[in-house]
């Protein structure tokens, strides 16, 4: 993947980010793109998400079905705490 490429699904990410970010942040949390490479985006939560027992339901179901739906070329989602 090029770099181009790469910037344009960064530019995406971040703006389905900025949609669900305040929803994550009436939670006490919030969400950060880490960087995206070779198809592989990474994120970072943060707050009450990083100890919450549902962010895993929360970002790998509906993040992540987010993300992937938008932006065909992500081939995998990694989420660190």
């Amino acid at each position: 993947m090029n770099r181009t490429k790469g910037n344009l699904i960064e530019k995406k990410v971040n703006n389905i980010l900025a949609k669900v970010r305040p929803y994550i942040q009436m939670h006490g949390g919030d969400v950060f793109l880490v960087g995206v490479k070779m198809g592989v985006v990474t994120l970072k939560i943060s707050g009450a998400c990083a100890h919450c027992r549902m962010a895993d339901l929360t970002y790998n179901n509906m993040v992540s079905g987010i993300l992937k739906e938008d932006i065909p070329e992500i081939k995998e989602i990694i989420i660190e705490k």
